[in-house]
């Protein structure tokens, strides 16, 4: 595909070309990813090392090099797996380089040294302190992550933040993304520097451990245009039509052991599964079963679920992640799925009949709200708990997939007086039905039409 940025997006390539050490502060949906990647390559600045939670080091960034024309000649290799599976990946004649932050300390030790490092959710790096701290357990240094990244930052010529939220609990927040771009040079070589010069310390409880740092009333205004000439923020606001919701994709993978029971069904419309027999009577039924495997699992005749991956679930965390701690609305249609939802995220509340939930995510106390479309219904308000919907599993049914968009969607935040777009992602596992679902909404096809076009294919 060819790469034409859009206006922010060169902003973007422009701050990374100019500046040898910046963070890019971008909202979810603004594209900072390829923007990121072709100022990379338009510099030349390899070899590019891009640190990442684990499932965007391992499919994100490597699709976003296959995706554009002027980047697919660029090799980009996973560091992530075993040890022997990451020491061939560091071996492997590549530019580009991914990994998870919970592998840093081990590429520390490596000793291999990268002309531009990229911390792609930076805010992973706010608690980061200067001083090491031995192990209550041993007593000996350890070597934690953001630790082992300045080590190897501070070798690079160039680095990179990567967030669409630069301080999500507060100012202080700011201090440790900082250090990896100047070493303390505007914020303070240390953070007790930093809140010493800034802040009012005030002790929580007994221990004198527990401190709240409360900002001096300049303090904003200083630290803003302390950070001005190595920061640039792109509001989606500012730049995306808010009148209409932005739409993405998300890709989950299959392991080929369900891949293996999907195809069976898709074939044979039945399929074995240690004792039980699951099996499809007609098109339709077919269909359902394809759905749920695509989901993570099947129902059997009596209608228990029988779980066969967790790849819809690596994805969501991945948007967690990115969200970092924005409230995210999960849309879901099997009970099951609401069920792994809720085993995975114990910070997950379930949409019920008690209207305290309501009011409780409206006022932004529910990180995340999991609800069925079906009780989402006409009139009911959940635009001031947030604007981002996640559909984790969905249906044929258009009107509810619309309905629960609407529950956070554009006019309800305008009427609101919230000037912020709403982000709708879908969770599509590939080569799927999944697929045909998400395709169906666009061009609001019907479930007859749907079911047509599967007999074509596959009658």
């Amino acid at each position: 595909m060819n790469y034409k940025p859009y206006e922010y997006q060169k902003l973007i390539i422009d701050m990374i070309k100019e500046k040898r050490r910046c963070n890019i502060w971008a909202g979810m949906g603004m594209g900072k990813t390829s923007s990121t990647a072709t100022a990379i390559h338009e510099l030349n600045a390899y070899p590019a090392l891009v640190v990442a939670p684990k499932r965007v080091a391992l499919s994100t960034w490597p699709a976003e090099y296959e995706k554009w024309d002027h980047l697919k000649n660029v090799k980009v290799a996973p560091v992530i797996g075993t040890p022997r599976q990451r020491s061939d990946a560091l071996l492997s004649k590549a530019e580009v380089f991914t990994i998870n932050y919970e592998n840093l300390p081990w590429l520390y030790e490596q000793g291999v040294k990268f002309k531009t490092i990229v911390a792609d959710e930076s805010t992973r790096l706010k608690s980061f302190r200067t001083r090491r701290k031995a192990s209550k357990k041993t007593g000996k240094l350890t070597v934690k992550p953001s630790y082992a990244l300045a080590k190897m930052t501070c070798q690079a010529t160039r680095h990179i933040n990567l967030t669409g939220t630069p301080s999500p609990l507060g100012l202080t927040d700011l201090w440790g993304p900082q250090w990896f771009i100047d070493q303390g040079e505007r914020l303070g070589k240390s953070f007790k520097a930093f809140t010493d010069r800034w802040f009012r310390a005030e002790q929580v409880g007994a221990s004198r451990f527990a401190v709240k740092h409360t900002p001096w009333p300049n303090a904003e205004q200083e630290i803003t245009e302390a950070l001005q000439d190595v920061s640039i923020s792109i509001m989606p606001a500012d730049y995306l039509p808010i009148g209409e919701p932005i739409y993405k994709t998300l890709h989950a993978q299959m392991p080929a052991k369900a891949w293996k029971l999907y195809n069976q069904m898709e074939k044979d419309l039945f399929f074995d599964i240690g004792s039980k027999e699951i099996e499809a009577p007609s098109t339709a039924a077919k269909l359902t079963k394809c759905l749920q495997i695509a989901s993570g699992f099947v129902y059997d005749e009596f209608k228990s679920p029988i779980d066969l991956h967790d790849g819809k679930i690596d994805v969501l965390k991945s948007v967690v992640e990115e969200a970092n701690g924005a409230p995210i609305l999960v849309s879901y249609w099997w009970q099951h799925d609401l069920n792994k939802i809720l085993r995975a995220f114990p910070q997950a509340v379930a949409l019920g009949d008690d209207p305290s939930i309501i009011k409780k995510w409206n006022a932004g106390k529910i990180p995340m709200l999991v609800a069925h479309p079906a009780s989402c219904g006409h009139g009911l308000n959940l635009q001031d708990g947030g604007n981002i919907l996640v559909f984790y599993s969905d249906w044929y049914n258009l009107e509810a997939h619309q309905q629960i968009i609407e529950r956070i969607g554009p006019t309800r935040q305008f009427q609101s007086g919230h000037n912020r777009p709403t982000f709708v992602y879908s969770i599509v596992t590939e080569g799927t039905v999944d697929e045909e679902i998400a395709v169906s909404h666009q061009r609001k096809a019907t479930l007859q039409d749907l079911l047509i076009n599967r007999m074509k294919k596959h009658g």
